[in-house]
């Protein structure tokens, strides 16, 4: 895949993730940044290769990459016991959010509250990594993130480790700040259309909703839900 932009291919060199075999680099680009990136790239084996700025443009997919590209293999995916962090654990399980606009967005939020590993259906992901990657700035890079094939098996896993689940789903639910958060926890959130399938629901004893200021019935999209949650979490867990 090509990998356009500093934020982006620094991610990419750095997060571990993948093995990135060669960047493109406008010839006349000498900024301290760059520089950096194309030392870490030479410590990493990928070839590093001086062009004109059109033959960077030739191979991008926009006009965004500000002279610099990379070539890059697929991202490897952790397991679910990459996620444990002990009382830290903070895993999130996000179902029905198809958008990799979206999907960067949710990962560069939960990446900076702290979010330990991120559970997505298991699906090819391959065609929609660039826009992930430079929608979440970098963050789905140092993310881990696992793909799961049976979301409710999941769930249970992690009720196995005495983790504390929530979903994010308003019936029967309590308030997201009466939930505690300080020990370890996992919360489902689902898409604003489909919202959490039945199964993680069955298997998740305590829901959670996010209260508004408002009279307003429609709920936040996912990337909204994600912020307010994932920053609960870290505010409980640093007060």
């Amino acid at each position: 895949m090509i990998i356009e932009g500093n934020v982006s291919v620094k991610a990419a060199l750095m997060g571990g993730n993948r093995i990135v075999d060669k960047l493109y680099v406008d010839e006349t680009k000498h900024d301290k940044d760059t520089n950096w990136i194309l030392h870490r790239a030479e410590e990493r084996k990928a070839e590093i290769i001086r062009c004109s700025r059109e033959e960077i443009d030739a191979m991008a997919s926009g006009r965004t990459h500000g002279g610099l590209i990379a070539e890059a293999e697929k991202r490897t995916y952790q397991k679910l016991e990459d996620t444990w962090k002990e009382e830290q654990t903070f895993a999130v399980l996000l179902e029905g959010v198809e958008d990799p606009f979206n999907l960067g967005y949710i990962m560069r939020t939960l990446y900076s509250a702290g979010c330990t590993g991120l559970i997505l259906r298991d699906r090819n992901w391959e065609n929609a990594e660039s826009t992930i990657l430079k929608s979440s700035a970098g963050a789905s890079e140092y993310l881990p993130i696992v793909l799961s094939d049976d979301m409710q098996q999941t769930v249970k896993w992690y009720q196995e480790k005495k983790v504390n689940c929530f979903a994010a789903m308003r019936k029967n639910a309590i308030s997201c700040y009466e939930a505690k958060y300080t020990g370890p926890v996992l919360i489902a959130i689902g898409g604003e259309m489909r919202g959490l399938s039945s199964g993680v629901l069955k298997e998740i004893p305590q829901n959670i909703y996010i209260p508004y200021a408002n009279d307003f019935h429609s709920a936040l999209n996912a990337a909204g839900a994600a912020a307010v949650l994932g920053f609960e979490v870290y505010r409980q867990r640093n007060i």
